[in-house]
């Protein structure tokens, strides 16, 4: 419970992972396949940081912040491609037949969100340390408990997002909804270059 309630706290916030899953879950392509994914990946990070990740990623500063600096670009780069959407109203079509991505692409990009993200590994640092602490026998228990908090909240996100597609049937919502996707990337973007460039 410990574990569960840590996890949430940390994951349920507005950023680019949590972003790109609720789009999918919007257009309905391939969501099991990306809350799967994203859940999957939580599961292994975590259980990585409790098992000594955490200690690693500590000492090496360097590391981190290359990190930072290549999740900046992509972010960058993905708010870019956002905004350019929210200017073409015809193409934001939830399920608009023939432009489909393909799975491997998809998959491709939710790896990025999760895997170029330095905020993912601050958290894998605070549940690691965390769950580093609890008693060996109970370590399974604490990777259990947070990994069926990412699976809980992608799934919400995801599957959830289905109820807002009336809404997001006007091709005026994808535009406003990809415009805010796309400055919320530059922001978050600008945070983690600041943050990677600050100690040099």
């Amino acid at each position: 419970m410990q574990s569960l309630a840590l996890s949430l706290g940390l994951i349920v916030a507005i950023g680019a992972q949590n972003a790109f899953v609720l789009r999918q879950g919007l257009r309905r392509e391939h969501v099991g396949s990306v809350v799967l994914f994203c859940a999957l990946t939580d599961a292994v990070l975590i259980a990585a940081g409790v098992l000594g990740m955490a200690q690693v990623l500590g000492e090496h500063q360097e590391f981190a912040r290359a990190l930072a600096l290549a999740g900046a670009v992509f972010l960058a780069t993905y708010g870019w491609q956002a905004l350019c959407r929210a200017r073409q109203s015809n193409q934001l079509r939830s399920q608009e037949k023939g432009t489909s991505s393909r799975l491997a692409s998809v998959i491709a990009q939710a790896a990025a969100f999760t895997l170029l993200n330095p905020h993912v590994y601050l958290d894998v640092l605070l549940v690691g340390s965390i769950g580093a602490q609890q008693p060996v026998a109970l370590r399974p228990w604490f990777i259990a408990g947070s990994s069926f908090a990412s699976l809980f909240w992608f799934g919400m996100l995801g599957f959830g997002a289905r109820w807002l597609a009336p809404w997001f049937a006007r091709p005026k919502a994808w535009q406003v909804l990809d415009g805010l996707i796309g400055l919320t990337m530059w922001v978050l973007a600008i945070m983690l270059a600041r943050h990677a460039l600050a100690g040099l």
